[in-house]
């Protein structure tokens, strides 16, 4: 199936390479590196643009980089928040029409459900086995949710192991992670040696895959970054809003009393972040934004921005839409996925229960 908008990723990832670090691996370049790339995002309805921008779009340059991808719709991960069943189901599916139309290539890479992988859970159990629990009160994710909360659930609590169980069991050695999720990833990699150093070496310790994209912050607050949980309908632009949602939620968006447009994150976060969201929607450099933007004051560079997300998201959108229509569709790509990463997740689950002494 052809997808519209391959187009938009002709050019180089935006990473560095930096094989010699055990934690952070950025690439560059048209070789093929080696290894196996796994990365998850849970299915909280269609993505938004800090998704796209922040993780979807380097999902994409990925599968072309590496000769193994895998990308989960981490469903388990969900259910730490409620959520109707119905609501959850009618998710999973719009998150996989998303990622195809975003570019994901299922010939390319393996996408899969999470839940439909029993692996996931069995390697969880045991490398919650090997984990403490003070390693996991001290994880930023745990006690910003918690804190929130008053009181958070044991599947809060532990989902970092099952994040570690994700990537483990794929014997995965790049993970894409942003800034927030990296403590996540060195618990992995502390299950890794823990694991390997009781029962013989098995796993590889996975490498960071940190992008450059900085991180879109919310219209209306520019001091956090974008969320679809934000309370404010205009804080936040999804891939499918209309043209006209999206001109209205960026002409609302929070800005200054200076008219000029310049890019300055600390003294004009709200300015800065249309800049930031301009410059990557429109395959330009900050600079480029900046200087396009001579001349306007921040009333029409807002319109100016809306153009470029409107015509960059437009085929996103409509491929979305068609896919929805297409239900057997969607559910025949995750059920191909899912074939594939049990085949991949079998043999090593096998093993880990020989070495621990199951069989």
């Amino acid at each position: 199936m052809a997808l519209p908008v391959r187009t938009y990723f002709k050019h180089l990832p935006r990473f560095i390479q930096k094989f010699n670090s055990p934690k952070r691996c950025l690439c560059t370049g048209n070789k093929e590196p080696p290894g196996r790339v796994f990365s998850g995002i849970q299915p909280t309805g269609v993505p938004h643009l800090g998704n796209y921008l922040g993780a979807l779009e380097n999902w994409v340059s990925l599968q072309n980089q590496y000769p193994s991808v895998l990308y989960s719709i981490v469903d388990l991960h969900s259910i730490t928040q409620p959520q109707d069943p119905a609501q959850l189901r009618s998710n999973i599916l719009d998150m996989a029409a998303s990622l195809l139309a975003c570019g994901i290539d299922p010939e390319r890479a393996i996408l899969f459900q999470q839940s439909q992988v029993s692996e996931h859970a069995e390697l969880s159990w045991i490398l919650g086995c090997l984990t403490t629990m003070p390693r996991l009160r001290h994880l930023p994710q745990w006690k910003m949710k918690s804190k929130q909360k008053n009181e958070g659930s044991v599947g809060l609590f532990t989902y970092p192991v099952l994040q570690a169980a994700d990537i483990l069991l794929y014997k995965s050695t790049h993970v894409p992670v942003g800034e927030d999720q990296v403590q996540h990833l060195e618990l992995a990699q502390d299950l890794a040696r823990i694991f390997n150093n009781r029962y013989g070496d098995l796993f590889p310790e996975p490498a960071a895959l940190l992008s450059s994209t900085r991180k879109v912050k919310s219209l209306r607050d520019p001091s956090s970054k974008m969320s679809k949980s934000d309370p404010q309908a205009m804080a936040t632009v999804s891939v499918t809003d209309s043209p006209d949602d999206i001109t209205l939620k960026l002409r609302r968006a929070v800005t200054d009393f200076t008219s000029d447009v310049t890019f300055d994150p600390e003294t004009r976060p709200g300015v800065s972040n249309l800049v930031t969201i301009h410059a990557a929607m429109a395959n330009i450099t900050v600079e480029e934004a900046v200087s396009q933007a001579k001349g306007l004051d921040t009333a029409a560079y807002k319109k100016l921005v809306s153009e470029a997300v409107i015509e960059r998201l437009r085929p996103i959108r409509e491929e979305i839409e068609r896919l929805r229509g297409d239900r057997a569709h969607l559910e025949g790509v995750l059920a191909r996925g899912n074939q594939r990463a049990r085949e991949l997740a079998a043999p090593v689950l096998k093993e880990v229960r020989q070495r621990v002494g199951f069989c």
